[in-house]
Order: C-alpha cells, then sequence, then structure tokens
C-alpha cells in the first residue's frame, strides 16, 4: 500500500497521507513503512512513540528538543485536531514560519517536521488522540518551549480562548530563544534569512 507526499510546507516539513483499504468490515492502512519512507527522502530512525489525548479546547505546544534532537511525526487517530510546526533553526530562510494541518482520523493526514521545529496541536473535536513517532528518546533537561501566541509568529489558531497547561502559558518568546546559546544546536545548512509572522494553513 502507497504512503503518499501530499505537501511539503515550509520545504523541510511533510503532510503524508497512507493509502486506505476499506470495506463493510471496517478498513486497514500502513502508516509508516522505512521502505517508502527511505524512498520519499523521510526518516527511518524512530526511536520512541507517543500516544496522547485531550478534550476540545486544548492546545498543547510550542514544543521541542534539541539533546538528542527530535524530530516528529505525528498523526491523529482519533477525533481531530490542528498541528502546528515553527521552524526554529537560526539559519534557515524560514525562520519563525509557522505551517498548520487540520488533521483527523478521516483525512488519515500526518505531518512530520524534523529537529529545529518547535510543534503544538489544538483539539477541534470532543476529544482528541495524537500519536507521534520520535527520532529521539525524551529529554527533559534539553527540551523547552515556544509560547503559543508570541505576535513574532503570528500563528493563526482556530481557537481564541484555548485550555493550557502552566508550564505552557509560561513558554519563552521566539526572540528568547534565538538568545539562548541553545538555540545554535538547530541549523538548516542553507542560505541565511528571516521569515518570520508568515504563516501557512494547509
Amino acid at each position: 500500500m502507497r504512503l503518499e507526499v501530499e505537501s511539503r510546507p515550509l520545504k523541510d516539513i511533510a503532510v503524508i497521507v497512507p493509502e486506505l483499504y476499506q470495506d463493510d468490515r471496517g478498513f486497514f492502512m500502513e502508516t509508516y513503512r522505512a521502505d517508502q519512507f527511505r524512498e520519499l527522502g523521510l526518516p527511518i530512525d524512530f526511536v520512541q512513540d507517543n500516544h496522547s489525548r485531550s478534550v476540545k479546547g486544548v492546545l498543547r505546544g510550542l514544543h521541542f528538543q534539541w539533546d538528542p534532537p527530535m524530530g516528529k511525526l505525528m498523526r491523529v487517530p482519533f477525533g481531530s485536531a490542528f498541528l502546528v510546526a515553527v521552524d526554529l533553526r537560526k539559519d534557515s530562510p524560514t525562520l519563525g514560519r509557522w505551517a498548520g494541518v487540520d488533521c483527523s482520523a478521516e483525512n488519515r493526514r500526518q505531518v512530520w517536521a524534523p529537529a529545529g521545529f518547535a510543534r503544538g496541536f489544538c483539539v477541534l473535536s470532543d476529544a482528541a488522540e495524537i500519536q507521534y513517532k520520535c527520532t529521539g528518546m525524551y529529554n527533559g533537561k534539553a527540551e523547552s518551549g515556544i509560547l503559543w501566541n508570541d505576535p513574532a509568529i503570528g500563528i493563526n489558531w482556530p481557537v481564541t480562548d484555548p485550555i493550557l497547561s502552566e508550564k505552557d502559558t509560561r513558554a519563552r518568546t521566539l526572540a528568547d530563544w534565538l538568545a539562548s546559546p541553545e538555540s545554535n544546536f538547530f541549523v538548516s545548512h542553507s542560505a541565511a534569512g528571516s521569515g518570520t509572522g508568515f504563516g501557512l494553513a494547509v
């Protein structure tokens, strides 16, 4: 069964849709295959799987980890959610830009964002479950977050009064992160430039 890349927002993000087999019994799909990911230029070295459930209006993010660097492949097997990734790489031409993707159990979309991107989501349905495949194991001493409504980024969230954790309400701004020595862990190996404040909803 085929896995197709539907779009590539900000060049390094990939929106992936698996082929579906469905009949009156139900459905079947392959959400990850190393051979096809390799053909598509996507990572195959996932080392940790996570699974979360949240109720409507919950917003989690924007989270990231620099040691070890953690890329994430995210999908919504139950409900619907708006998934977001923000480029934090200091030398990237898309630094500060964001991409948002409506993902649901029905549309089967998965979002890959490499290390160097902060990720978050808000729940649109009564409840939603999010599954993550990660390229790095969790390290609480080398992870942080960017403020969900940082005006320098300007994410067009589909909620106005989200339910947040205390930790996420105290997250740093993009400017604070870029001024920190840890921000030097994230580089894109591309021409320098800044697109702060520009968004893309898929």
